[in-house]
């Protein structure tokens, strides 16, 4: 028997392997499939089938690239939309896996059409579902990606899917999610990385509410839709472009990389201290595990990009990038900033202060104005008083709050968001700008539990 649970760090995605008698099937496959066709044949297995529990919005499956590399038959959820590829799975539709059986079951509410895959043993007992978006641990999938106006039409959907058809399957089935905890396709994903019908009976708390209404009210909901999801739904019903294998951008010297930037986004995925040392002028301080969580917010689609990495391999970042849609990568610098240096080259760099800095800066009326970077649910549980609230993924489009006329100081918990939002700003014309090294947790070390306000930090809008 061949059981893997595969993750893509950073999008919090996780996709299944399932083997046995030599056939295999792939449950939402990412985009770079190397691992499932090594996997599964270093396990003796042929890959004959990929299904989908729905069209995804967070990353680009790799339904259409995985068939091209096996063969496989691609069957997709969500049979109503237009799709270019594979076959739509019905309801009660089942495949043999060696001794076992793969069963689709209708569940939706995340989406119209979703679907769950329940594992059956060789005498039929139900073992192991696998439940997309509908069921996390600790959460259920989010109502408001279809349509914000249908999120209660899509609640109710969902109750039915949870309480009509999944939770009767027994409290021993194990239940494999489509994410883990960190997603956003659900608001508070616990980070078991294996659960069961019973634990989530017990201890999901949407799960308690078994009157429908009351569900209904707790679970819809609209919440940030992240810019690129339009994109990625796009990709996932017309099949994104084949890869063949992970691109690999031809490295660049200096004065090369610097005439192709004149096109380009350039994104640096160096830690935020040697960003803010020197930089490449105009380049998006984007940490490579951050790529994942923002790349879709602060990059566009229409624009190739060139990478500032570490070293010399720029391969995890390209291959992050392609899971998100990002095909145009034109090179990366070779030698990295060093190379830059040597060749002479301008190079831009960030103001860093100390926590206990800022401290003595607020108490002298120099404090600037404190942008928050942090997300909505970040600020409600932790608000910071006297500083402006701008998330970093909104922050491209908002620049215009900012105000022109004082230092701007972004703050975030650990300061890497703080110097991604720092490279918006510079980009966007905004000049006066530093960091706090350490971010908000730095800034409470010092101060104990005192707010901006009580540091002698300037109060800036609501």
């Amino acid at each position: 028997m061949l059981l893997e649970r595969i993750e893509a760090p950073g999008i919090a995605h996780i996709s299944y392997l399932i083997g046995d008698g030599g056939t295999a099937v792939v449950v939402d496959p990412r985009r770079d499939v190397e691992v499932y066709v090594e996997r599964a044949t270093a396990a003796g297995s042929r890959i004959t089938d990929i299904v989908e529990t729905h069209r995804n919005e967070d990353y680009v499956i790799g339904s259409v690239e995985l068939a091209e590399r096996t063969g496989a038959a691609i069957w997709h959820a969500d049979a109503q939309l237009p799709y270019r590829y594979g076959a739509p799975a019905q309801p009660g539709a089942t495949w043999a896996v060696g001794r076992f059986t793969l069963e689709a079951l209708a569940t939706p509410g995340h989406t119209p059409g979703g679907l769950s895959y329940l594992l059956r043993e060789a005498d039929g007992a139900p073992w192991i579902v696998f439940t997309g978006d509908t069921l996390f641990a600790g959460d259920v999938g989010r109502t408001d990606l279809v349509e914000a106006a249908r999120s209660r039409e899509m609640a109710a959907l969902l109750h039915e899917s949870l309480f009509g058809t999944l939770l009767p399957l027994g409290d021993e089935v194990i239940v494999a999610p489509g994410h883990g905890a960190g997603s956003v396709c659900g608001a508070a994903i616990a980070s078991r990385p294996w659960t069961t019908i019973g634990l989530e009976r017990r201890l999901d708390p949407l799960l308690g509410l078994t009157d429908r209404d009351a569900f209904v009210e707790g679970a819809a909901g609209v919440r940030d839709r992240p810019p690129y999801f339009r994109r990625i739904e796009v990709l996932n019903v017309e099949g994104a472009p084949l890869l063949g294998a992970l691109p690999a951008p031809p490295p660049l010297g200096p004065h090369e990389f610097a005439a192709a930037a004149g096109h380009a986004v350039v994104v640096d995925t160096r830690w935020e201290t040697a960003f803010a040392a020197g930089h490449v002028p105009g380049a998006l301080s984007l940490w490579l595990e951050g790529l994942p969580l923002y790349a879709g917010w602060l990059l566009p689609y229409d624009r190739p990009l060139l990478l500032v990495v570490d070293g010399d391999d720029p391969s995890e970042a390209v291959r992050r990038l392609v899971r998100l849609g990002y095909d145009h990568v034109e090179g990366f610098l070779a030698g990295g900033m060093s190379a830059w240096h040597v060749a002479g080259l301008e190079s831009t760099a960030v103001t860093t202060l100390t926590a206990a800095e800022h401290v003595r800066r607020a108490a002298r009326g120099e404090g600037g104005v404190v942008l928050d970077v942090r997300t909505v649910a970040e600020v409600a549980d932790a608000p910071v008083e006297g500083t402006l609230h701008i998330p970093l993924g909104d922050l491209p489009t908002r620049l215009e709050e900012v105000p022109s006329d004082r230092r701007i100081v972004p703050l975030c918990p650990g300061g890497l968001r703080s110097m991604t939002a720092a490279s918006v700003l510079r980009s966007g014309g905004v000049d006066d700008v530093a960091v706090i090294l350490g971010g908000l947790s730095a800034w409470r070390e010092v101060e104990g539990e005192r707010s901006p306000a009580a540091a002698g930090g300037e109060e800036v809008g609501p």
